[in-house]
């Protein structure tokens, strides 16, 4: 199913499907004791299920002799990759959910739905486990045992750490933990860089200038990025990768062949590498500037130095996490800003029509000597 089938299907179908399992959840809450089996659900998007990793070692530390399942889907399990938990793949249509849920009624003794949004989650948790947590708004938060308030004013990190402190757990966290990677990974990604003439002593600095299907608009003007990376590349020993995935090849095209003559100083890896592939680039980068997506978040659990760019979203809710990483946004010139409001299920494109000289306006906001001015201390 493709992603606006899927939210249609879940916003009106799964929304009555929720009020009326309502009417059957008992009006008592039942008492969670300690869980032996526990089972978190992240379904979407690779940035935010990399910020659910702080919830889940909490999960984890509280109930160490609980077994956890993860729930993902193919597009976001390598985030999940040899952390410790069983991984459980599930395919956005109806005969996969259904066949879940079935084998596995009332398996759970515990269940924590980390969707902000979906309400298939909410369902699934219904019926797999006896005790289920998530966030307070909408119908599906009728068939939660225990809610969580989603604070949209503060990191999306916090608010699935939210989660866990619904169930009594002290809990916090500053930064992500590292996502892993395997040694056939490892040794793919030195070889590619080997092929592309990467040195030792070189200043690596990735750059992603796509976002996901669902928000083009999150993209900094590519004429922008081009710009930059024609300033990057003037630094001594610099190198650029372009970072992202295989339908956003014609981003690196461009910026190639309008930077023609210093293609050596740029390295092209968008759509070479795989998930896991990308996380062990991520780690060997100094540098990472990125529109506010997950490429953002991944060099930010990688421990490189990050910029995000934002504007339709705000960076009190996605920023990249950890000391020391930065966000820029100037978009308090739009007066729409912010149009993403992921809790919400609210992920326009540009409210601006694409005709309009103000389409993009938070983004274009953003000049290059703003970049440039923030990662002056860096290079």
């Amino acid at each position: 199913m493709v992603i606006g089938a899927i939210k249609f299907t879940d916003k009106y179908f799964g929304s009555v499907i929720c009020r009326l399992l309502a009417l059957f959840k008992s009006g008592k809450t039942p008492n969670l004791e300690t869980p032996k089996r526990i089972l978190a659900m992240q379904l979407w998007g690779i940035g935010e299920t990399i910020l659910t990793l702080p919830a889940l070692d909490a999960l984890s530390k509280n109930y160490p002799n609980a077994e956890i399942t993860l729930l993902a889907t193919k597009r976001n399990q390598d985030v999940y990759h040899n952390k410790g938990f069983k991984i459980i793949t599930l395919n956005l249509n109806p005969f996969s959910i259904i066949n879940f849920t079935l084998r596995n009624y009332k398996k759970y003794d515990l269940v924590a739905d980390m969707e902000e949004y979906l309400n298939v989650s909410s369902i699934i948790s219904f019926f797999v486990g006896k005790y289920n947590v998530g966030f307070s708004h909408g119908a599906r938060a009728k068939l939660y045992s225990k809610k969580a308030v989603y604070n949209d004013r503060q990191h999306c990190a916090q608010a699935f750490l939210d989660l866990a402190r619904a169930l009594g757990i002290s809990c916090n966290s500053s930064a992500l933990s590292k996502l892993n990677f395997d040694a056939e990974d490892e040794t793919f990604v030195n070889d590619f860089l080997n092929k592309n003439n990467v040195k030792k002593n070189d200043f690596l600095i990735g750059i992603a200038p796509g976002a996901a299907e669902s928000a083009k608009s999150r993209m900094w003007p590519l004429e922008n990025y081009i710009k930059l990376i024609g300033e990057l590349i003037k630094k001594p020993n610099a190198k650029v990768i372009l970072i992202g995935s295989e339908n956003e090849k014609i981003l690196s095209a461009e910026i190639i062949q309008k930077l023609n003559g210093k293609n050596s100083r740029i390295v092209d890896s968008i759509g070479k590498l795989s998930l896991k592939q990308l996380f062990c680039l991520m780690e060997k980068l100094n540098l990472f500037i990125g529109n506010d997506a997950g490429a953002m978040h991944m060099a930010a659990a990688q421990g490189a130095k990050t910029i995000g760019l934002f504007g339709p979203n705000l960076p009190v809710r996605f920023a990249p996490y950890g000391k020391g990483n930065i966000a820029v946004y100037k978009g308090k010139i739009c007066e729409f800003s912010p149009c993403i409001n992921v809790h919400k299920g609210e992920v326009p494109d540009c409210l601006y029509s694409k005709n309009s000289e103000d389409y993009q306006k938070c983004m274009k906001n953003i000049k290059v000597r703003d970049v440039l001015k923030e990662i002056s201390w860096v290079i």
